[in-house]
């Protein structure tokens, strides 16, 4: 069960660092729609770094728990994350390739995890 625990920390830490490239793209938006006098350019920067900030003390107390191949190969996930948050927030599309390329990467994460 502690196992079990870990790794929904591990995951929950790799959804925040995911959260940063969302920020991000706000951030780009903002710039472009309204160049460096929009505030909320600003707030979303702010947020892009808070969570940067935050996820690295995340980061650093997660992999205490695992090998650092484990912790590392589970990072992939981002991808997924990104790509949930790319349909779900952007409306951008998900093509073949995106699909193929996200299963390609899950199964490397399992491969590592089954000789854990």
């Amino acid at each position: 069960m502690s196992k079990i625990k870990d790794y929904i920390q591990l995951h929950l830490n790799i959804l925040l660092f995911s959260l940063t490239s969302v920020f991000s793209k706000f951030a780009s938006i903002q710039y472009n729609r309204h160049g460096l006098r929009s505030p909320m350019l600003y707030v979303f920067l702010f947020l892009m770094i808070a969570n940067c900030g935050i996820y690295a003390i995340a980061w650093q107390q997660v992999i205490k728990k695992f090998s650092l191949s484990t912790a590392y190969a589970n990072k992939s996930v981002y991808l997924l994350w990104s790509q949930i948050w790319a349909v779900f927030i952007f409306h951008e599309s998900l093509s073949v390739r995106n699909i193929i390329g996200l299963l390609v990467v899950l199964f490397g994460v399992w491969m590592v995890q089954r000789y854990e």
